[in-house]
């Protein structure tokens, strides 16, 4: 029942295809075969990541993670934020699964949102092109308007979330990580640390 509580939307989603295949089976042929493409899209990345999540997860202690990515870790953490947003690679769609491990790791909800914007909006080999294209002048300024932006959504989102709401997301991280019925896990170390936080 946890399976298909966690996989509802996905479900939904995949009903709903099968509802336009028989209603009209051009249109629902099409759908499938855009679904496959991103599908094939989401496979070249998503292997990386998960790697890079086994790495982060194993070799990264919490008490780091805390000290600078956490509530405390003030201007320090808001840089590095961004420059782990836009060192990667990838579609934003990657930056989820890495988002949801600095979460349980013990970064703040504000420094996850800066890295996601950073992620967007911050890729180093677009800034690059940018230089090389447009001029230093379009580059810079909108790299510093982007910082800017993107640090000041962060603060408005941060104060939209009550610290319930926050907690809620932080116990969420602890629940994507819960073992599925019948299979006989010692938990992961990130599953671990996050039982002991707060």
């Amino acid at each position: 029942m946890r399976t298909v509580k966690r996989y509802r939307l996905a479900i939904a989603i995949l009903a709903l295809d099968l509802i336009i295949l028989a209603a009209k089976p051009a249109t629902g042929r099409a759908v499938f075969r855009v679904t496959f493409q991103n599908l094939l899209q989401m496979a070249q990345f998503l292997p990386a990541v998960f790697l890079l999540l086994g790495l982060l997860d194993t070799w990264v202690p919490r008490q780091t993670v805390i000290a600078t990515l956490g509530k405390r870790s003030g201007l320090f953490g808001i840089c590095l934020s961004i420059v782990l947003g836009a060192a990667a690679a990838g579609p934003l769609y990657a930056a989820f699964p890495v988002a949801s491990t600095m979460l349980m790791k013990g970064a703040s909800v504000f420094n996850v949102f800066v890295f996601l914007g950073a992620w967007a909006n911050l890729k180093i080999p677009m800034s690059l092109f940018e230089l090389s294209s447009m001029g230093p002048k379009f580059a810079f300024s909108r790299w510093a308007l982007n910082v800017v932006g993107i640090v000041v959504i962060a603060t408005v989102m941060r104060r939209l979330f009550s610290d319930e709401e926050v907690a809620e997301m932080y116990a969420r991280q602890k629940d994507l990580q819960a073992p599925q019925p019948g299979m006989k896990t010692a938990g992961s170390r990130a599953e671990r640390e996050l039982s002991k936080a707060k």
